[in-house]
């Protein structure tokens, strides 16, 4: 029996990172995760990183590329809802394997990342308009936010203003303010002020910790 691929998870929110843990949990079998990290550098050798886009810097690709360098990664996969062809492409220019959705049920994930431990470049489809996988998490879950609204008010708590997270996101302005009006209505606040205080109370900052040997991981 073969052993396990090990796993890495990269992104700056521990309840996120947790919620797709707890999704490749189910295949111990197939898939151990080595170490999860919020703003750490990668410290164990790992045959996958497994980088999760929610509020990072996807569009420019400077912690992917971070990634993709380190000798500790022997592969870097991209786990997003942004398939913008640019983005693609520009993953796939720096080196990176895997450039999976969000909506993948979880055994398709671990497929996938088997297909890119393999040696295959593996590209899912777009997701187009469905629901994401059920076992992910995210800050505001709770609140009634969508994975796309959290990620909106985690990126306006990072201090962005409306233009930097349409690119960041790849989303219009105007759908940009659209969303902000949204959130705004759902956690009861009328003013940018208000709403970045609301995010620094409700885990809408980032983390900064490692958890080495998750579940007696390797």
């Amino acid at each position: 029996m073969s052993k396990p691929i090990t796993i890495a998870l990269v992104d700056d929110y521990d309840v996120v990172l947790l919620g797709v843990a707890h999704i490749i949990d189910r295949y111990r079998d197939r898939v151990l995760i080595a170490e999860i990290d919020t703003n750490k550098p990668l410290h164990d050798s790992v045959d996958i990183v497994l980088y999760d886009s929610f509020a990072q810097p996807e569009s420019d690709h400077d912690e992917i590329g971070v990634l993709v360098k380190n000798p500790n990664a022997r592969h870097v996969v991209v786990y997003t809802w942004t398939f913008h062809p640019d983005l693609i492409e520009r993953a796939k220019e720096q080196g990176v394997r895997g450039y999976l959705s969000k909506a993948l049920p979880a055994r398709d994930l671990v497929a996938a990342l088997e297909r890119v431990h393999a040696g295959e470049l593996v590209i899912s489809d777009p997701p187009g308009r469905v629901r994401p996988n059920p076992g992910l998490d995210w800050p505001g879950r709770g609140e009634g936010l969508s994975d796309r609204e959290s990620e909106i008010l985690a990126l306006i708590t990072q201090g962005l203003g409306n233009a930097e997270v349409a690119t960041r996101t790849y989303l219009s302005p105007n759908t940009i303010k659209s969303y902000i009006r949204t959130i705004y209505r759902k956690i009861d606040v009328a003013s940018r002020t208000q709403a970045v205080l609301w995010g620094v109370d409700h885990g809408f900052s980032p983390d900064h910790r490692r958890i080495d040997h998750w579940r007696g991981g390797p």
